[in-house]
């Protein structure tokens, strides 16, 4: 029987082509996209540049939670967007670059009242207040009115007296009992405490509006406080007439009634920037310290 040898050039050159086929599959998984779906909250947007600083949630098998960049490829999608939105969208990495489709606004998942409940809530209140409205909040990038309360230590203070400053403010009430409610929002700002201390009264300052004022005097006051371990030079708790009280609540879209020995209250957190204009308003309460922390951080380096 004849047997057909193969050259020692001709084996050469099959592995060659074998090799060569390996580099070019290589080379085509390489080139495959990856695509991963992404939450967080919004930080900053801009338009201009098409692109857009998320607070990202975990992206299990590829990144931990972390404010990063993304550039934006489909134009007029940032258009409708501002800081404090919760945002999903879908990350697209490629070998020398990646972009994010498909972004969306989201409702943030609170742990406030049941819908039910929020619709009886704003119709109490247009029962009590028939003139107030949605449309009495401020709107993002818009100035926002001066008020005067009194703090834990009986002194005035008034929102102007911050200018040059950023003002983190949220609503409370002392008496509260669920953990998932005040007192979450109470930590948030006693973690940003301790996260910014180094800029606490300088660049930020705290103010937590209780909305129990018949109650939340500035003796009571001064005891949450400590609780906290509050500076009064930087972080007040501000009461005072209900009408005042209601009326600045009124300028955050801020919504409580009183049901039985609780309150019924709707959530806001606000981040005001250093020339005293909305530049975000957080619903809820299911937003992660860290995604706060990162909203305040982008808005006290901004420049304008």
């Amino acid at each position: 029987m004849r047997v057909n040898r193969i050259a020692p050039y001709q084996t050469k050159f099959m592995k060659r082509c074998v090799l060569l086929l390996a580099v070019c599959l290589s080379a085509a998984v390489g080139e495959a996209e990856q695509k991963y779906a992404v939450t967080g909250m919004l930080l900053r947007v801009d338009p201009s540049r098409q692109t857009m600083v998320v607070s990202c949630k975990e992206i299990p098998g590829y990144m931990g939670a972390m404010a990063m960049s993304f550039a934006v490829h489909e134009h007029g999608t940032l258009g409708e967007l501002k800081p404090g939105d919760a945002v999903g969208f879908t990350l697209v990495v490629k070998k020398n670059s990646s972009y994010a489709e498909n972004v969306h606004t989201l409702p943030f998942d609170s742990l406030e009242l049941d819908p039910t409940e929020l619709r009886r809530l704003k119709l109490l209140e247009q029962l009590v207040t028939p003139g107030s409205s949605a449309s009495d909040a401020v709107a993002i990038g818009q100035a926002i009115p001066d008020f005067t309360l009194m703090d834990q230590n009986r002194q005035r203070i008034t929102l102007s007296q911050f200018a040059g400053k950023v003002v983190a403010v949220t609503f409370i009430y002392t008496r509260c009992p669920r953990p998932e409610y005040c007192f979450r929002l109470s930590n948030n700002f006693g973690r940003l405490r301790k996260r910014f201390k180094d800029r606490m009264g300088r660049d930020l300052v705290l103010l937590s509006i209780v909305i129990d004022p018949g109650h939340d005097q500035p003796e009571a006051l001064a005891k949450y406080a400590r609780i906290w371990k509050a500076d009064a030079a930087s972080w007040h708790f501000l009461t005072g007439p209900l009408p005042d009280v209601q009326q600045v609540c009124h300028q955050y879209d801020m919504s409580f009634y009183p049901d039985e020995a609780l309150l019924l209250h709707s959530f806001r957190t606000a981040i005001i920037d250093r020339h005293g204009r909305m530049a975000a308003i957080l619903d809820g309460n299911d937003f992660t310290f860290e995604q706060l922390a990162d909203l305040v951080q982008t808005v006290m380096d901004r420049q304008n």
